[in-house]
This record gives C-alpha cells, sequence and structure tokens, in this order.
C-alpha cells in the first residue's frame, strides 16, 4: 500500500529504506548531509566506515569513499561546478573535493575557537569567537561565496570568498535578532538572501548577503536544515520537540511537538507538512537531520535516529527516506 504524505501541489509518496547497501555497509544509525549533483545521484554523508556514499536516482549504490578524512561528518554541499564541500564538525574543517572523493581544498584551523562550549551543550556558549568551533553546515551564494554556520560550539555565520579567504562574521549567543543558539543549516535564495536554522531557538532567520537581520519564522520546531526549489518552495527538516535536554541529561516528552517537513513558501506560510504520526512508536525517533531535491521534483531525507534517540532508536529504523512527487 503506498504510503502518501503532503497536501495541495506538495503531495509524495513516501519511499521508507530507498537506497540498498552492500553487505559491509551501515550508516550506523545517522545520516547528517546530503547532497545531489546535476545528473541526480544522491551524496549520502554517513558517520560509518565509508562516509560518502553515492546511489543513483533509482536507490542503486554506486560506490563511496572517504574513509578515514573526516573525523565527524556533518553538512554536505554540491556546488555549481560539480564540487562537494564536506562539513567536518569535529575536524573544525570545510574540505572540497571532486565528486569522485579526490581532494581540492580546504578550510581549517589548528584548534577550535575558545568560546566556552561544553561539547553537548549548546547553551553553553558564553561569547562568539572566530572560525571554527564544531561548524554544521554551508551554502554558496551565486557569486560563489561559501556562507558557513558555525555552529555546535559558536554562535557565528562566516562569509568566504571562493578562494577561501574570510571576509565577515556575525552573530552572538542569545536569542534576539542576530543572535544564535546553534546555528545548524544555512541556504541561499535566488536574491541572496541567507536563510539559518538557528535550531535551539527554534526559529529560522533570515539575512541580508551582508548579515543584516531582516526577519524571522517562529512557528518551527528545532529546524535542521533547508533548501528551496526552483519555483522557491522552501523544505524544512524540523527536528521537533520530543527530546530536549542536554547530552548528559536528556527527557523524552512523546506528547511535544514532533519531527516534520514543512513545505514554505518565502515569507515562511505552510503550504504543506508531514511528519511522525506516533511519537509513542517508531515516531518517536524520526529526526530529520537533511534533505535535497531532484530534477523531477523528489525529496530526500536523511535522519539522525541513531544520536537523536540517545541509543532508543530501533535498530532497523530506516534513516534514509525518499519522497516520490505525486
Amino acid at each position: 500500500m503506498k504510503k502518501v504524505v503532503g497536501s495541495g501541489k506538495f503531495v509524495f509518496e513516501a519511499i521508507e529504506g530507498w537506497g540498498q547497501l552492500p553487505p559491509d555497509f551501515s550508516y550506523e544509525g545517522q545520516i547528517p548531509g546530503l547532497a545531489l549533483d546535476s545528473q541526480d545521484r544522491v551524496y549520502v554523508f554517513t558517520r560509518g566506515k565509508y562516509p560518502v556514499i553515492i546511489f543513483d536516482r533509482t536507490g542503486r549504490f554506486l560506490g563511496s569513499w572517504g574513509d578515514g578524512m573526516f573525523t565527524r561528518p556533518h553538512g554536505l554541499c554540491i556546488g555549481p561546478d560539480e564540487t562537494i564541500y564536506c562539513v567536518d564538525d569535529e575536524g573544525n574543517a570545510i574540505r572540497q573535493f571532486t565528486l569522485d572523493g579526490k581532494p581540492l581544498s580546504a578550510i581549517t584551523v589548528a584548534q577550535p575557537s575558545q568560546t566556552g562550549y561544553k561539547p553537548g551543550y549548546p547553551h553553553s556558549v558564553a561569547r562568539s569567537g572566530p572560525p571554527f568551533c564544531y561548524p554544521t553546515d554551508l551554502a554558496l551564494s551565486a557569486g560563489g561565496d561559501i556562507y558557513v554556520s558555525d555552529g555546535y560550539g559558536n554562535a557565528r555565520i562566516h562569509r568566504y570568498s571562493p578562494d577561501g579567504k574570510l571576509s565577515l562574521s556575525w552573530g552572538q549567543p542569545g536569542n534576539g535578532p542576530g543572535e544564535f543558539v546553534l546555528p545548524h543549516g544555512l541556504c541561499i535564495d535566488k536574491a541572496g538572501r541567507i536563510y539559518v536554522a538557528d535550531r535551539e531557538n527554534k526559529r529560522i532567520q533570515v539575512f541580508s548577503p551582508e548579515g543584516e537581520f531582516i526577519t524571522q519564522w517562529t512557528d518551527v520546531y528545532c529546524p535542521n536544515k533547508m533548501v528551496i526549489d526552483d519555483e522557491e518552495n522552501m523544505y524544512v527538516a524540523e527536528m521537533g520537540l520530543v527530546v530536549q535536554g542536554d547530552a548528559d541529561h536528556p527527557q523524552f516528552f512523546p506528547d511535544a511537538p514532533h519531527g516534520r517537513i514543512t513545505v514554505r513558501n518565502l515569507s515562511g506560510d505552510i503550504l504543506a507538512e508531514w511528519g511522525a504520526l506516533d511519537p509513542m512508536g517508531t515516531g518517536l525517533y524520526y529526526a530529520p537531520h537533511c534533505m535535497g531535491l531532484d530534477s523531477q521534483k523528489n525529496l530526500y531525507v536523511g535522519e539522525v535516529a541513531g544520536s537523536f534517540s540517545r541509543g532508543r532508536a530501533a535498530h532497523d529504523k530506516p534513516v534514509l527516506n525518499k519522497y516520490v512527487r505525486l
């Protein structure tokens, strides 16, 4: 039986467990990053032995690379030049590769900046600092500028020129305009506006290319990642509020808003949404973290069910899903 989600113009068939892995491969319950190239090949960034796993649009395994190259994979982005940028949060690095894994360039720091951050405690960031302290994501402007959310241990957005030189940083810890508690995901619209998933403040903030605050959307349940389609509809992966608390003291609230995907216009209005229908069951661990769209308007979503559930998720919980546009 088909599982259909969404509404209005945004109706999809959910294909859970899409993408067949070879026998010795595993996602380790976590897919923090995902991106597609111009041929609709899907690049999945995992925390298993093979960090970058590649599928065609049908889910056929095409190959992998990246063993030993990353400390802890996080965000992923493919540029118009068909190079791939990988965000290594614990490695405090942005690394650029060819699509088959040949290293091209890197933005790295010798040690994380000193912000007061205690790993696993996003509210512990006492002050903003220079790059990096556990960066989370990046997005590319039409002119090739690289915007980085710096992220788990910082409260900053950094802009780099196409040749990797830092040109701008903004943000402070807090909940006011231009302040962040875990800036997690980024995307850029055709007008150049920067959208930041300010996850622990449960909002999306919108900025000019120069970091000037424009507006915010507050009806968001811990946003992780956003992507914008050719018609300027935004898809948002929202973690939900079922799991709260710090790394050492997680609390579970099954009746709280749970993980969902929303489709919005660029004013933030919700056009469609779907998510975990049973937060007491397998839906409790629905933790959308990353997403991508192919040329046929199909949506791919990666989850971090293993880490988000603090190990409570079922071992066979699907963490990679495809949504076929109907």
